[in-house]
């Protein structure tokens, strides 16, 4: 059994389907905590950054390049890895701790870039996400992965 999310579940399809430690379902998709929100974690930022006296420091170019090291640093972890399987059944506690923090320092970031930009993300997401419907609708790309100027009518 693999345990994903708190939640534990049998071993999935063998003989070149999903690995055991793939999620098979909706179900046993990985979920966010749902809190805190988008909003509470800007809040907590524009304090931080307030208490620092840091706003003269976070403006928008100097944002994207800090959130641009971060996707760097996140990228050391993986390096020499080869393919990762989805959970990290193979990194150590350390590795993953190592993980959360500089995904969370791309978050934050992004999160104070769309603040200082004045892009609502969680209103641009459903908009982005309603437009690659469009792009890449189920019935025409299902299983494949070509971009969206490769399918043809």
């Amino acid at each position: 059994m693999m345990a994903t999310n708190g939640k534990a579940f049998e071993d999935g399809p063998v003989n070149g389907t999903a690995p055991s430690h793939v999620a098979t379902s909706t179900e046993d998709r990985f979920t966010f905590s749902p809190e805190p929100s988008v909003e509470d974690i800007r809040r907590m930022q524009a304090e931080f950054t307030d208490e620092r006296d840091w706003n003269k420091f976070h403006q928008p170019r100097n944002l994207l390049l800090a959130m641009v090291g971060e996707v760097g640093e996140v990228s050391e972890l993986f390096q020499w890895k080869g393919e990762v399987a989805e959970g990290l059944p193979d990194w150590s506690d350390s590795e993953r701790e190592q993980l959360a923090h500089e995904l969370s320092d791309v978050f934050i970031y992004l999160v104070e870039l769309a603040e200082r930009c004045r892009v609502d993300l969680p209103q641009a997401v459903l908009r982005k996400m309603a437009l690659n419907r469009l792009k890449y609708p189920a019935g025409k790309v299902h299983g494949s992965a070509k971009k969206y100027t490769e399918y043809k009518d």
